[in-house]
């Protein structure tokens, strides 16, 4: 394939926030055979209170900026973020415009059909917003937006098979129209475990428990708090690492400052490897989830995990085999912690299965080897239903 015939893939995301999307959108544009694919990043800016993906990872990748997205829904601004789609559009002619999060799907995919350059439309859903995010109205609304967005699109891809079902059955697009791409992850080297909590100041032989994600409300991290209070009744030497930043930081803060021997507040930190390799066990206290990359990224580390069976969590821990899986109950969370804590046996074993397992199932080579199938295949079927003379080149 020469210079002028490569796939252009015009990629579209609201902000590049620390977090799954990010990190997958950055995976790609690292990785991606620029041999075949023109692949060019338009994103919005960070807003004020959340971490930069780029700033904190120091990535060089060049990014399109586009003027008013974001993640708040200001009208005038999201107008002016269509405007400018529908140029940039016009200008670089994409033969597939690939959109993540809800604000972004939603400008680029009708800023796509509005260009008139007849690309094919492929939208990510990293999870879903139809659990523990908005009143049942909201709710009605993004599902009624959706379907209507899902009737202009191509592909639907899904970050696992529980996020596809959960939107199918809301009757957001059509079974043939979704992909299902699980998350793609790299960690770092990880450091040797006592020099990981030597470098978080934390004692050599307590048991601890970490937290890796965004402090906000879905996430749910009051509910870590009432399972390591729950934990700490039973085993008070036990300390809890929080490595992450959002809205309800000051929350979270305000109860380590009660004890902060036994709670420590790292926020976001780009050697997360460090965080991995000085906890025993990593804890998921979702409402909801699509696949998430901190279950991951504990099993490469060969960390079990508890977490919440929500979203598609239940295709990244194996239940019983690389961790243990509950309920929303706070008795059921901590008992399950505390399992793991006292049988250190166990614990090994279940890291163990869960590094094979993640290491086999989410490495970022397979990410970029199925995303490159996905555009070929979108590309071979725009071509083949273009009308005759009508060329996008």
């Amino acid at each position: 394939m020469t210079y002028g015939d490569r796939i252009r893939v015009m990629e579209i995301i609201a902000r590049l926030n620390v977090g799954g999307p990010a990190t997958q959108v950055m995976g790609l544009c690292e990785r991606l055979d620029a041999d075949e694919f023109d692949h060019r990043l338009y994103a919005g800016h960070v807003d004020g209170g959340e971490a930069d993906h780029l700033q904190l990872r120091q990535a060089e990748t060049r990014v399109n900026r586009v003027p008013g997205l974001g993640r708040s829904v200001r009208p005038g601004d999201d107008v002016r973020s269509l405007i400018w789609l529908i140029g940039a559009m016009r200008a670089f002619r994409p033969h597939i415009v690939h959109t993540r999060t809800a604000k972004a799907g939603a400008l680029g995919r009708v800023a796509a059909r509005l260009a008139g350059i007849r690309a094919a439309c492929v939208h990510v859903f990293h999870g879903h917003l139809l659990h523990g995010y908005f009143s049942p109205a909201r709710r009605g609304l993004y599902v009624r937006s959706e379907r209507l967005l899902a009737s202009i699109s191509d592909r639907l891809v899904t970050v696992g098979t529980q996020v596809r079902d959960d939107l199918l059955q809301a009757g957001i697009g059509k079974a043939e129209q979704y992909v299902v791409i699980p998350p793609g992850v790299r960690l770092g080297p990880i450091p040797d475990r006592l020099e990981a909590r030597a470098a978080l100041g934390l004692p050599q032989d307590a048991p601890v428990v970490g937290y890796v994600g965004r402090l906000t409300q879905v996430k749910r991290p009051d509910r870590f708090l009432a399972v390591a209070d729950a934990v700490l009744r039973r085993s008070p030497e036990c300390r809890f690492v929080i490595c992450g930043g959002g809205e309800l930081t000051p929350e979270v803060k305000r109860r380590g400052e009660t004890a902060p021997d036994t709670f420590r507040l790292l926020g976001w930190r780009k050697d997360v490897e460090t965080v991995y390799a000085a906890a025993d066990v990593i804890m998921l206290t979702s409402d909801n989830e699509g696949t998430p990359l901190s279950l991951i990224e504990a099993g490469m580390a060969g960390v079990p995990v508890v977490s919440t069976r929500v979203g598609s969590v239940a295709e990244v821990v194996k239940d019983g085999h690389t961790g243990l899986l509950g309920g929303t109950d706070i008795a059921e969370l901590a008992a399950h912690t505390l399992r793991l804590l006292s049988d250190r046996d166990l614990a090994r074993r279940m890291g163990e299965a869960a590094r094979d397992w993640t290491t086999q199932a989410f490495g970022v080579e397979r990410l970029v080897a199925d995303t490159q199938d996905l555009y070929r295949s979108l590309h071979m079927s725009s071509r083949r239903r273009r009308i005759p003379g009508g060329s996008n080149r």
